[in-house]
């Protein structure tokens, strides 16, 4: 019997020490590689464990540019703890770092500072969880290190919202926390050009001081900060005013795949087109620390179908592009920086891929959860270039989120890119049509994203709600996360096929348009549209029952509500078409028409209340009127 007890004593122990193990790596966003856990604690004396409170403290108050090549010890009545960090260079992997953890000290190694600093973070997640549970801090040696050298996040802030600096640096420590080290602010129009105030007056957008500023911020975060100006396609926030008209590819109506265009590319073969990006360059690059540079030059739908129309067809549409992108990079140069560039354009023309010049980085990006990165990326290998692979968060033109979607999407990124050796990983979190979703509703694809650029091989769905209530939200009751990942899958519930929107942003974006003649819209049914409406409900209800602590804890709430309300909106106009003649938004019936002009008045105005909370008041007109349209139709039919 005695044999017995201590069999049982055995297992019940093994059983907690496994659960306990578990717990732990729960809290460990990216998945660290290597992980053992070893019997025993920091600390524990004789069997039981003496707190030290003091060296815990010393350890997260510590900055690792302080203390390299240096031991801190700390001694308490019954033992001296001591942590130290140290650099190895002989470390075989990039950023590799060694986190060892005994009953008397804490030990990080790591390759390089940035190595060291990535260590911390993962010594951070260990001290919250102890934290968090009350349970002491287990000994163990982690071995760790990025499948991707470049990890990186890009946020558009050029369609309409351009954070606050808090929100920024907010954003900032999220992407630290989760060991990113390239973040990027897209920009066309919203950096503050001394010469151009006609482009950005109306937009609030950064200065150089601000940009030197957040470049420190970031630095300080072993976080490189990449200027991002788009420089081709994409330029219609300066082509729609008169005094840059003039170099436009198509300064009226021209035919491109994405139907009727104009004022939206760059004529190239104008000089003037590059005298402007030179200048632009000039101003806007000594602001940056880092040697990369995204030129953009993706889209350039016009190319070819206006003023270039005869070059383009003499010498080909892939060669015209290409010269003038090579004009970019010599000037790129010039300022001793490497250029990046959007892959999608010259991935039309594969015969010019191996005359790109070898010192770019070519930016493949895809959002479909089906996009062939297994077929673009080694078009770029055999040319010896390096890469991204860009895959995105899928929260555009959805108000709520895509997750199935995104997740889908960022780990066919990670998986076929380490494959084939891709340089970086940027995820990237676009804003079209409005901008309508808080940033909020990204955290989740976010810190996927984030994890997946670590550790292509690992699976991060379990981890991702332990990295939002404990580190983001601080919510012990875990609501918060469940509602966010509710909301964004509520739109699985329409069963429409897949593409770069959902039901809800759809059906308020394409209210002029028939629902028959769109390939999503044709299928959406009464039935689904309810259904998606009872998966929001219950997020919501969630949401209520949520407890975050955060600082920024109500203005998050406040906004993920709101975005589930106008999700719901888009429900309720889809549900009152598909009732009407013809399905068309005029037909709805007068009394509906009330409610539903009732409902979205209510949502502009809290649209225009929260947005200046989170974001600069530049950009919300604009935003806002593409709601307000709506509004003004409803009320122009009654």
């Amino acid at each position: 019997m005695t044999k017995l007890i201590k069999i049982i004593t055995l297992f019940l122990c093994n059983s907690l020490f496994a659960t306990h193990a578990q717990e732990l790596t729960h809290y460990l966003l990216p998945a660290p590689r290597e992980i053992n856990i070893d019997k025993g604690y920091l600390n524990e004396i004789q069997g039981a464990v003496i707190p030290n409170h003091n060296f815990i403290e010393l350890i997260e108050n510590i900055s690792p540019f302080d203390i390299v090549g240096d031991v801190k010890t700390h001694s308490s009545p019954l033992t001296i703890n001591t942590f130290s960090l140290e650099i190895d260079s002989a470390l075989r992997n990039k950023q590799a770092y060694c986190l060892t953890i005994d009953s008397t000290s804490v030990k990080i190694v790591g390759r390089d500072n940035a190595a060291l600093f990535y260590g911390k973070q993962t010594l951070q997640q260990i001290l919250q969880y102890s934290k968090d549970t009350g349970k002491p801090i287990p000994c163990l040696s982690i071995t760790d290190w990025p499948d991707f050298e470049r990890r990186g996040y890009m946020l558009d802030i050029s369609r309409d919202k351009v954070p606050t600096m808090e929100t920024l640096y907010q954003l900032i420590d999220m992407l630290a926390l989760w060991k990113i080290n390239e973040f990027q602010l897209y920009t066309e129009h919203t950096f503050a050009y001394k010469n151009h105030r006609t482009v950005w007056k109306d937009a609030s957008p950064i200065t150089a001081e601000e940009v030197r500023m957040i470049d420190a911020y970031c630095k300080a975060k072993f976080i490189d900060l990449v200027p991002n100006q788009n420089s081709f396609g994409h330029m219609e926030n300066w082509l729609m005013h008169d005094q840059y008209l003039h170099l436009a590819e198509c300064p009226t109506d021209c035919n491109t795949i994405w139907g009727t265009r104009s004022r939206h590319s760059l004529n190239p073969l104008l000089p003037e087109s590059f005298d402007l990006m030179q200048e632009l360059y000039a101003e806007l690059l000594p602001n940056f620390s880092s040697q990369y540079f995204n030129i953009g030059c993706d889209e350039t739908v016009e190319l070819g179908n206006g003023l270039s129309k005869q070059e383009c067809q003499k010498h080909g549409k892939g060669k015209v592009y290409l010269d003038f992108v090579k004009k970019l990079n010599s000037e790129v140069n010039k300022h001793g920086r490497k250029a990046q560039f959007w892959g999608d354009i010259i991935l039309k023309h594969p015969e010019l891929i191996s005359s790109i010049p070898e010192n770019m980085t070519a930016m493949v990006w895809g959002y479909d959860s089906k996009y062939p990165f297994e077929e673009n990326l080694p078009k770029f290998e055999e040319a010896g270039l390096d890469y991204y692979v860009c895959p995105g968060t899928s929260t555009w033109r959805s108000i709520i989120g895509r997750n199935k979607d995104a997740f889908t999407n960022l780990g066919r990124a990670a998986q076929y890119g380490k494959k084939f050796g891709a340089k970086g990983y940027l995820n990237t979190n676009w804003g079209d049509w409005g901008h309508w979703q808080p940033l909020s509703v990204c955290y989740p694809t976010l810190a996927t994203g984030a994890a997946y650029s670590w550790n292509a091989q690992m699976d991060p769905m379990e981890l991702i709600p332990t990295a939002l209530n404990k580190f983001i939200f601080k919510d012990s009751t875990g609501n918060l996360t469940k509602a966010l990942l509710k909301l964004g899958d509520a739109y699985l519930a329409c069963e429409i096929p897949e593409g770069n929107a959902n039901a809800f942003h759809l059906m308020l974006r394409r209210y002029r348009w028939t629902m028959k003649g769109h390939y999503q819209t044709k299928m959406l049914k009464k039935k689904n549209l309810l259904k998606a409406e009872q998966e929001i409900d219950t997020a919501i209800l969630l949401l209520d029952q949520s407890a975050p602590m955060s600082r920024d804890a109500q203005i998050t709430v406040d906004e993920i509500k709101q975005a589930a309300m106008l999700a719901k909106h888009g429900i309720h106009l889809g549900l009152a078409r598909l009732n009407a003649k013809q399905l068309a938004t005029e037909n709805i019936s007068p009394d509906t028409l009330q409610i539903l002009a009732n409902e979205l008045d209510t949502l502009i105005k809290k649209h225009d209340e929260l947005w200046t909370i989170r974001n600069r008041e530049g950009g919300l007109q604009r935003s806002g009127q593409k709601l307000n349209d709506l509004l003004e139709f409803y009320k122009a039919i009654d």
